[in-house]
């Protein structure tokens, strides 16, 4: 017996949300990948939300990204962010479950391959300094490490500097997440020749609103990067 084999023997592979056994490290047992809703089918091309109706080779385009302003190009989602998909997210973001982006950001590299391009350089999204500090790790650094790797992509963790603390968005108005992040983020000068003229994948935990990816796309497409994608982890839906 090989030294895995001895490992799994001593440390059987558990599901990744409810550690009932799985054949295999990094998965989900039958009942948590039901209860995990993945995007499949047709999506939106700009923010990942599931559409009506069968995947097509078209670009389709949900409500909110025809009537809001969205300055990057084109994005995915893997996930919603609700039953199984919001506990996966909130494990990885507040409850030290760092293992959770290795098999996240398989499931990102996944979605996102029809939007990537040949050198595309891969950027988080930044915490502010004092977040950081409390939380001890960036969750959208953990994925967009993980994603550069699995897609052989250049990475980058800090080409975006969050210049302020903009709080909790929670419970903020569509408006008012976007007026809070104005101005939020920006190039270090120390960065900027690695994103000028670059087509940059810009990668985050969860996408609600867009404000979040809005400001820090603006910031780089200010510093010179020649075109924005983005990638999130989950997508938060409107009711109805």
């Amino acid at each position: 017996m090989g030294l895995q084999g001895a490992l799994q023997l001593l440390y059987p592979p558990q599901c990744i949300s409810c550690a009932a056994p799985v054949q295999s490290d990094f998965g989900l047992c039958a009942d948590c990948w039901r209860d995990t809703p993945f995007v499949s089918g047709m999506a939106c091309d700009q923010c990942g939300v599931p559409l009506p109706g069968p995947d097509r080779d078209e670009r389709a385009i949900c409500d909110d990204c025809m009537t809001i302003a969205r300055p990057w190009g084109r994005g995915r989602s893997a996930l919603m962010y609700a039953g199984n998909g919001r506990n996966l997210v909130l494990a990885l973001k507040h409850g030290d479950r760092m293992d959770l982006a290795r098999p996240a950001a398989a499931w990102m590299t996944k979605v996102a391959r029809p939007i990537l391009t040949p050198g595309m350089l891969v950027v988080p999204v930044p915490l502010h300094w004092m977040r950081l500090f409390r939380r001890r790790y960036n969750q959208a650094a953990l994925l967009s490490r993980a994603v550069a790797g699995l897609a052989g992509l250049e990475h980058c963790p800090d080409a975006i500097l969050r210049k302020r603390s903009t709080g909790n968005q929670d419970g903020k108005t569509r408006d008012a997440r976007f007026a809070n992040l104005v101005g939020a983020f920006t190039v270090p000068t120390n960065r900027e020749a690695r994103i000028r003229d670059r087509d940059i994948l810009l990668v985050d935990d969860v996408m609600t609103s867009g404000a979040t990816f809005a400001a820090a796309t603006e910031a780089l497409i200010s510093a010179g990067a020649r075109s924005v994608n983005v990638l999130a982890l989950a997508r938060v839906a409107k009711d109805g």
